[in-house]
């Protein structure tokens, strides 16, 4: 069942979504080379309840599996849900995707980067680069009236477009009591297909591409998902609501 927002609870979302935005922004100004990602997660963590939330991943369970951390934090081949380790240091040349979210006053928040650590590739960068690229011309369709298929084939078409592939075996997913709403967002699909956008939806939208093929294998500990053929794979998210105008983005400060 799809949940419409009435527009006092889409600004509470609009400050769940804040909270997580700054969040990130002092995230990605922590990514170093040295640093690990229990780091970061801890970091995560201090800085939400500094500002009166609660971290929205954190015991979140999927199939008896309960997420152990605050953040995602996915390595270079790690598509998304990699699980922080004190253990696991980042490293020059290496790009990390920081996928974060909150609940504040009973509403979530989730949003998505990927970012450099220190100097990389070109085409590191390139794929960074198109990824964000590919988010921000998901979220230009989001208008009432369009439809999910408008919001998927935009990822598609500008990922393929560059020549990476769209990760095909996650969604991005509707958003605001609960972490995860109807309708699923796919990263690829046709236009004017799927659920007609309306007033008051709040989707999580975000693409997934990777260099290599779009195969992925979750590993051993149940969560971390990587690239089949080991290649780089970078990963962007906003949440952005539904409203007369135009695509109304909760995660951007």
């Amino acid at each position: 069942m799809i949940m419409l927002k009435r527009p006092e609870e889409i600004e509470i979302m609009r400050a769940a979504n804040v909270i997580v935005a700054e969040v990130l922004a002092q995230l990605t100004e922590a990514v170093r080379p040295g640093v690990t990602t229990g780091d970061l997660d801890r970091l995560a963590e201090e800085l939400t309840r500094k500002k009166g939330a609660v971290p929205a991943f954190k015991g979140y369970e999927v199939a008896g599996r309960v997420f152990p951390a605050s953040l995602c934090a996915s390595i270079n081949d790690e598509v998304v849900h990699g699980v922080p380790s004190g253990t696991r240091v980042l490293n020059e040349g290496d790009i990390v995707g920081l996928d974060f979210g909150v609940c504040y006053r009973g509403f979530y928040g989730d949003a998505a980067v990927t970012v450099p650590v220190g100097t990389v590739t070109a085409k590191a960068e390139d794929l960074m680069r198109t990824t964000r690229e590919a988010l921000e011309a998901a979220i230009e369709t989001v208008r009432p009236g369009r439809r999910i298929g408008d919001v998927s084939s935009a990822i598609q078409a500008h990922g393929e477009s560059r020549s990476f592939s769209v990760v095909r075996d996650f969604v991005g997913h509707g958003i605001g009591k609960r972490l995860h709403e109807d309708p699923q967002v796919p990263n690829f699909g046709q236009p004017d297909r799927g659920v007609r956008l309306r007033e008051g939806m709040v989707l999580a939208i975000e693409p997934m591409l990777n260099m290599g093929g779009p195969e992925i294998q979750v590993q051993e500990d149940g969560w971390t998902a990587v690239t089949a053929d080991g290649s780089l794979s970078a990963h962007f998210e906003h949440s952005v609501a539904v409203v007369e105008g135009g695509p109304y983005v909760l995660s951007r400060l």
